[in-house]
């Protein structure tokens, strides 16, 4: 059988995949994309963040994304079972970072990624999983089975895995390695949003502090519909009883902040649960590939950060083969490894003190440092990598020093 022969070969068509394919395309060189799924297809992910905005720019995207008429989103609100509000800005952070994104249905907004990389030339192959891989130094041959059954050959010079969940390198490679993040369950659909004209500031995402080790999203659509659903530890959800739809219609009752807003609304599709998402890796590249979007890490939906994970991740790896292709010298490791743990790791200690209470005593305390909304805002705003921010610099501290700090203040009041 004759093999198919490229530049690069993309695994993937969500976001991690196609920012990689335009902007190696837009290089020169010859791009194709394997995708294991049919699109338009449902995933998570739904809010983005504003970093995400600049790999979106030099993959091309943004102005076939600014045509589909997105729910703009301008910042996050976080509430708690005491109707105490924490409200961040984008346009309030630290440093220049972008101030607004978007709230998507992912089924679409990955189509129109998909659909806008096709149109730039670079082919997208749907129903098409990866079957084997074999490296002959940074060289590669991937057989793929078509939804036919039909076997065919690619060979590349280079290989992106942007898999996301199907994590098909480090499965066939035996990659894969446990996250150091307790395991967590989500349960979740899109619900007919009627009533949300009757609320302040309806187009908002909210995130809402349940009870401890428990919290709900509700993110609105341009186009009525809402993405509502809950995080937890799995026993959690074993206290509701009934159909998936049930069970997601009485936690929902509970809260405070969605009970009548969604009460007897019509739910799009029935409810699904994710759960054991949490994952790491080996490693991040090898000779003639590498990984990037949730196939390197995927951390927990708190902060939305997948989305910008995954492009930033592509929009770095990309950069980095172009050159490697042109015959430079690329450390991997220090370049790419390196650079982006600064990022997950951020991320990573800012989701530990969500879930261990440390950012609720900071959000709800009643006492607000402006300086240091504006740095956490970054953080919220994916500018993860900005050493000039104490708030990433230090963030395996910080936040614990913080609270300390609001403790005693609170004490000097008191006294």
């Amino acid at each position: 059988m004759q093999a198919e022969k490229v530049d690069v070969l993309v695994i993937g068509a969500g976001p991690a995949g196609t920012v990689a394919a335009s902007i190696i395309n837009q290089a020169g060189f010859k791009v194709a994309i394997v995708e294991k799924e049919k699109f338009p297809r449902f995933v998570i992910g739904e809010s983005l963040l504003p970093k995400c905005m600049e790999p979106l720019e030099e993959a091309g995207f943004l102005e076939v994304l600014q045509k589909q008429g997105y729910q703009e989103k301008f910042g996050a609100k976080f509430v708690n079972s005491e109707e105490q509000v924490m409200d961040f800005n984008f346009a309030n952070q630290f440093g220049n970072g972008r101030t607004w994104t978007w709230q998507v249905k992912r089924a679409d907004f990955d189509k129109v990624l998909a659909d806008e990389v096709e149109r730039m030339g670079v082919p997208v192959a749907y129903e098409t999983a990866v079957t084997a891989i074999k490296f002959d130094g940074t060289n590669s041959v991937t057989t793929v089975v078509e939804k036919s059954g039909a076997e065919r050959n690619i060979e590349a010079r280079f290989i992106v895995d942007a898999s996301g969940y199907g994590r098909v390198i480090p499965r066939l490679f035996n990659l894969d390695r446990p996250s150091n993040l307790a395991p967590r369950k989500a349960f979740f659909t899109h619900i007919e949003d009627g009533r949300r004209a009757n609320y302040i500031e309806p187009n908002r995402i909210l995130i809402v502090d349940h009870k401890p080790g428990v919290w709900a999203w509700c993110i609105p659509f341009s186009d009525g519909i809402s993405s509502c659903g809950f995080v937890g530890y799995p026993e959690f959800f074993d206290d509701f009883a009934g159909s998936l739809e049930e069970q997601l219609r009485s936690i929902i009752a509970t809260e405070w902040s969605l009970a009548d807003r969604f009460k007897e609304c019509k739910f799009i599709f029935e409810p699904r649960i994710l759960q054991g998402y949490s994952i790491s890796t080996e490693k991040f590249f090898g000779d003639g590939f590498v990984l990037t979007g949730n196939v390197t890490e995927f951390l927990d939906p708190i902060f939305s950060s997948g989305v910008t994970l995954a492009t930033v991740s592509s929009q770095l790896a990309a950069n980095l083969a172009i050159r490697q292709l042109k015959g430079e010298s690329v450390d991997w490791q220090k370049e790419y490894t390196d650079t982006m743990m600064i990022g997950v790791d951020t991320f990573r200690s800012y989701v530990m003190a969500w879930y261990d209470g440390t950012l609720q005593k900071i959000f709800f305390s009643g006492e607000r440092n402006e300086e240091v909304t504006t740095q956490i805002c970054s953080v919220l705003a994916g500018y993860v990598w900005d050493q000039e921010n104490p708030y990433v610099k230090n963030h395996a501290t910080c936040l614990q020093r913080l609270v300390r700090l609001i403790e005693v203040s609170k004490k000097l009041n008191q006294s």
